[in-house]
């Protein structure tokens, strides 16, 4: 077992991994694993330029991460930053400042990676399930982007599009710096627009129409999931590999569209920074299931982050090795 630290930053969280890991196998034994609201892509789709109070948000939930990792004695770690910071003019202040807090330097990694690395950390345990059809599809609606992977055991095709659930907030949904509370029906229907948009976009690369079984991964996923449980709190391991069908996923996704921000961060499993984004993430997961004519999603609590602290665990296994 290798002790290792992977860190996903995204466009609206930043997540944290410790895990002791064999990299032979994969097998992940959880230390810490810690998520963080940041929303380090607050205006990024207008200005093209991270906000100082995003930053500083963020770099604070950098120097809480430093502290864990330090206790833990993790041997490598492994800083991925996203969406959010891949389209930022100003992305340079952003990757001085964490090789500062944790000195490590963040990789800007783009869309194709992403979804390697999603795609290894959500389906390593379902690869066992020999009643599962292949292939995979791995959808990871994030803040800023949507990542697609078809494959087996392994990738066949990858895209990454602009659409997750903060990008189409702050598209549509804002008018004077407020959020529309609930959002008008025209205003959904230019979510729904481009959430269309992007999905032919994704099938001119990825074989949508030859999935056979969808796999959920990240917060808007997760949460629909919770709500779909009846969960009275967040319980991980009870969403892991939940099954969460279509009819469901419309139900609540039509619920999130209607009401209040009030009656959203009164149901019991709501972060409080998904609140206002939870609309847009769950019609960009129902969109997906129509298009491909999914009867159910499986809901993986493991994904980008558990990819990279497996990928981490090998390059550190093979430095050993070559030394």
């Amino acid at each position: 077992m290798t002790r290792v630290a992977g860190i996903d930053c995204g466009t609206n969280s930043i997540r944290l991994l410790v895990a002791d890991c064999d990299p032979s196998t994969g097998e992940l034994v959880e230390l810490d694993r810690r998520m963080t609201i940041v929303r380090l892509g607050q205006g990024v789709d207008k200005t093209g330029r991270l906000a100082p109070e995003a930053l500083e948000r963020t770099f604070a939930a950098c120097r809480e991460y430093a502290a864990v990792i330090k206790e833990l004695g993790a041997e490598k770690v492994r800083f991925v930053a996203t969406s959010a910071s891949r389209d930022a003019e100003n992305r340079d202040d952003f990757v001085r400042r964490v090789l500062d807090i944790l000195g490590v330097e963040p990789e800007v990694i783009s869309g194709d990676q992403e979804a390697e690395f999603s795609f290894s950390g959500a389906t390593k345990e379902l690869v066992a399930h020999e009643h599962l059809e292949r292939p995979f599809l791995v959808v990871d609606i994030g803040g800023g982007s949507t990542e697609f992977v078809v494959g087996e055991e392994h990738v066949r095709a990858a895209r990454s599009v602009d659409v997750g659930c903060v990008r189409m907030t702050e598209r549509h949904l804002v008018v004077d710096g407020v959020v529309t509370d609930p959002p008008t029906e025209a205003q959904v229907a230019a979510i729904r627009a481009d959430i269309e948009a992007a999905l032919d976009l994704a099938a001119e690369t990825v074989p949508l129409a030859e999935a056979r079984t969808l796999v959920g991964l990240a917060g808007s996923v997760t949460t629909v999931a919770a709500i779909a449980l009846g969960l009275p709190e967040y319980r991980s391991e009870v969403i892991h590999h939940s099954r969460i069908s279509y009819e469901q996923v419309r139900e609540i996704t039509g619920r999130m569209l209607t009401s209040t921000h009030a009656e959203r961060a009164a149901v019991p499993v709501m972060h409080p920074g998904r609140v206002d984004v939870i609309g847009a993430g769950a019609l960009v997961l129902l969109a997906i299931m129509e298009r491909i004519g999914a009867s159910e999603v499986i809901v993986s609590e493991h994904d980008i982050l558990d990819g990279i602290a497996i990928k981490t665990a090998e390059e550190a296994e093979a430095g050993k090795q070559r030394s």
